[in-house]
């Protein structure tokens, strides 16, 4: 009877650590998974902030550049598909189809972008515009956080995606449906540039 009893004592011991041991990791990837969705919170603020510049930053120019009505529209229309990809993006951070598409959709934006800063440098009385160069500083400010704030996503992201896929954590992740978050990466290397907005 004693001996029966050690051994039920030793065993309630091995479940007790056991539970306690699928708990914390549970509890850590939740941790995990709440950060990096944070910091992708932290990334939709300063898209938010870009998206809203856009139409001010166009309006300001489309009275300078009347004959390049298809490069101002292309700016519109590549905010448009940016800020529906970041929404959708915002509602589940980290899914892989999600991140790609906004990814892409930033890609195209920067890069009509760049089109409307090249093309406004043939123009002076656009170039000295005050309206015009301060929006371009909010921009060019916005782009930076946009950077760092991307930057924090993906680190988060890396650290939630290690804790899951090592063991006993990976054991933890996939019985409990944690799956894997996509990194905000820009694939392209020239869509890697920052558009140039300094008119010096």
């Amino acid at each position: 009877m004693n001996t029966s009893l050690t051994t039920a004592l030793i065993l309630l011991g091995l479940l007790a650590v056991a539970v306690v041991l699928v708990v914390g990791l549970y509890n850590k990837l939740v941790a995990l998974r709440n950060r990096y969705q944070n910091a992708f919170a932290q990334i939709d603020v300063q898209l938010k902030r870009r998206y809203d510049l856009i139409p001010n930053l166009v309006e300001t120019a489309r009275a300078y550049l009347q004959h390049e009505r298809s490069t101002l529209e292309a700016v519109i229309a590549a905010r448009n598909a940016a800020s529906t990809a970041g929404a959708a993006a915002a509602a589940k951070p980290g899914d892989p189809t999600a991140m790609k598409a906004l990814a892409g959709a930033e890609g195209v934006l920067t890069g009509t972008l760049g089109r409307l800063f090249a093309l406004s440098e043939a123009y002076p009385d656009l170039k000295a515009n005050t309206t015009m160069l301060g929006l371009m500083e909010e921009l060019s400010s916005t782009e930076n956080k946009v950077a760092f704030s991307r930057q924090a996503y993906n680190d988060a992201v890396m650290a939630y995606n290690t804790q899951r896929e090592v063991f006993p954590s990976s054991v933890i992740s996939n019985s409990f449906g944690f799956a894997a978050a996509e990194l905000f990466v820009i694939e392209a290397a020239a869509q890697r540039e920052p558009p140039k907005v300094a008119f010096a």
